[in-house]
């Protein structure tokens, strides 16, 4: 304690003058470039809504179909195909479809942008340890840092929408890609690189028909993991303007509708579990062949 007495604190003016120097700067920053950079992610805004349209303008047994085939190619299993079929019609039978199209829409978009990303710097940080300590400290302030805070300068830069939800989705969801994606090819046994080295396969070789595809099943985890944490961000999202099943629950919580939440909540639960339990399926499947395979 006597060591905190002593410290110099810096004053409540001077520290009143760097929060309002932090404020302006970025509110300059934001009135400059925050036209140019919305115009950057209009293609992605595009993309958004076109798909959203889509699934919610598409006949009901069509999209079924389509995910009942999805989990049938990635699982290989009649009783998830099953699962996903009552599922699905139950969110339609109790009025929820078109929240349901909208969140499978957003988290569709923010799924593929962080395998995009996600996956080529687990890369990099597989294949040197100086990236590694770099960005390892970003992924642990990504995942720390309250949702709220982030959506501060999003907000500011990008105002009230689709784009900052899907941009604080994909900020909170892509670490567990990095991640795992980082480990599964460290753990790629070494005899094996070695073999391939001894071969003369070249670093890309390597990484294409070694290290990816043994580190698949961990690949795939992280995406599961990618898809629990951008579904648990939806209400959240619904607080910017995002369309889906936020949007319900929100409500839900504001007017204390308990049958309201608790099935928009469930609808949830089960679009989680569809979704994880095809992927894993799929990253098995996908090792099992590269076993057979050898």
């Amino acid at each position: 304690m006597e060591f905190f007495t002593k410290f110099p604190v810096m004053d409540r003016t001077s520290l009143m003058e760097l929060r309002k120097g932090i404020d302006f700067a970025f509110r300059d920053f934001s009135r400059a470039y925050g036209d140019s950079i919305e115009a950057f992610f209009d293609p992605l805004l595009f993309f958004l809504v076109r798909l959203e349209k889509l699934l919610i303008n598409s006949p009901w047994p069509i999209i079924i179909a389509v995910i009942c085939g999805l989990a049938w190619v990635g699982s290989r299993n009649w009783k998830l195909v099953i699962g996903a079929a009552v599922a699905f019609f139950l969110i339609g039978y109790f009025g929820m479809w078109k929240d349901t199209m909208a969140t499978v829409a957003i988290i569709t978009v923010c799924v593929i942008i962080c395998m995009v990303v996600g996956i080529p710097v687990g890369v990099l940080m597989a294949r040197s340890d100086r990236t590694e300590r770099t960005i390892l400290p970003i992924l642990d302030m990504m995942q720390t840092i309250p949702s709220f805070v982030y959506l501060i300068p999003i907000l500011m830069l990008l105002g009230i929408g689709k784009v900052p939800g899907l941009i604080a989705i994909c900020i909170y969801a892509v670490p567990p890609i990095i991640r795992l994606t980082n480990l599964g090819i460290r753990e790629v046994d070494k005899e094996t690189i070695e073999a391939s080295v001894a071969f003369g396969a070249t670093p890309i070789q390597r990484l294409k028909t070694v290290q990816i595809p043994l580190a698949l099943p961990t690949v795939f985890a992280g995406v599961n993991q990618t898809i629990m944490m951008a579904l648990a961000m939806v209400v959240i999202a619904s607080m910017i303007g995002v369309k889906g099943l936020g949007v319900p629950i929100l409500r839900a919580v504001l007017n204390q509708y308990l049958a309201v939440g608790m099935f928009n909540g469930l609808a949830i639960v089960a679009l989680a579990i569809i979704f994880d339990r095809i992927a894993q399926e799929y990253g098995r499947r996908i090792q099992k062949h590269r076993g057979q395979k050898k």
